[in-house]
């Protein structure tokens, strides 16, 4: 159980899973290719949840001996969960969801008298430019769109 653990745990810390080690290690109990795929699933389904709870490893032993799991696999995955708590907890911090701050946001309203298509538009429009800090990249994004003047009246007060 507990070399299994250390290849799921290598995969949540994207340093790759060997399969091949996966497949041997279960060899014993006859595991088919759906069996051991549900394995890993399971098991890295409880060390990230654990992780990203903080669970110490005495408390997650002692829920999943009430689950019913037997108290030596228990042992095996505790042992390992303890030993890369830290980095687990780390990598799932990385890769959390992150928003990009907004910078700036300008604007301006063009009239439009007339176009190539219509003789007459008389139509005004409002240019946004906002700009976002790319939250991964720490560099600034610019995006610029084009509304008329009903939907930007929407936009601003909600009617």
């Amino acid at each position: 159980m507990k070399l299994l653990c250390v290849q799921v745990i290598k995969d949540l810390l994207d340093e790759g899973i060997d399969y091949d080690k996966v497949s041997k290690l279960t060899s014993d109990a006859k595991f088919e290719s759906g069996d051991i795929k549900a394995s890993v699933a399971v098991l890295s389904f409880i060390l990230s949840s654990a992780a990203k709870h903080d669970v110490d490893s005495e408390s997650l032993s002692s829920e999943l001996q009430q689950l019913g799991l037997p108290k030596e696999h228990t042992t095996g995955l505790c042992k390992s969960y303890e030993d890369k708590h830290i980095a687990l907890q780390e990598k799932l911090r990385e890769s959390s969801l992150r928003l990009g701050r907004l910078e700036a946001v300008n604007w301006r309203v063009d009239y439009t008298l007339s176009s190539s298509e219509l003789k007459q538009v008389n139509e005004p429009t409002v240019q946004l430019r906002l700009q976002a800090q790319d939250p991964e990249t720490d560099s600034t994004k610019t995006t610029v769109v084009s509304i008329t003047a009903d939907k930007f009246r929407v936009l601003l007060t909600g009617d």
